[in-house]
């Protein structure tokens, strides 16, 4: 894979807020990582990135076989370098700009 230079987020979470199936409680956590590339739109995108997660907007809680876990919520993250669209890395000319929409 082509080395790239950016930022890697990481999220450790596992727990709830208002709104949540039930606010207050632990959830079963995740290990959660963006990356953004390191030139000004990439910064931008951090700065909005934060407000999101501050909002709680970044995560949801979900179902999965009984068990509720605290996944993605609707902003798209980047999860790897590579990859492409299809698979949620780089290259995606457009991401940046569909990011930002979404913030």
């Amino acid at each position: 894979a082509a080395q790239c230079s950016g930022w890697r987020l990481k999220c450790f979470l596992s727990f709830s807020k208002v709104g949540d199936p039930r606010p207050g409680q632990p959830y079963k956590g995740g290990n959660f990582c963006a990356f953004l590339p390191d030139n000004r739109e990439g910064q931008k995108t951090a700065v909005l990135l934060k407000k999101a997660f501050e909002q709680g907007l970044t995560f949801h809680i979900k179902s999965f076989n009984g068990e509720e876990r605290v996944t993605w919520g609707l902003i798209p993250h980047k999860t790897s370098w590579d990859g492409g669209k299809a698979r949620n890395g780089y290259p995606d000319a457009q991401y940046l700009r569909e990011v930002c929409t979404v913030l």
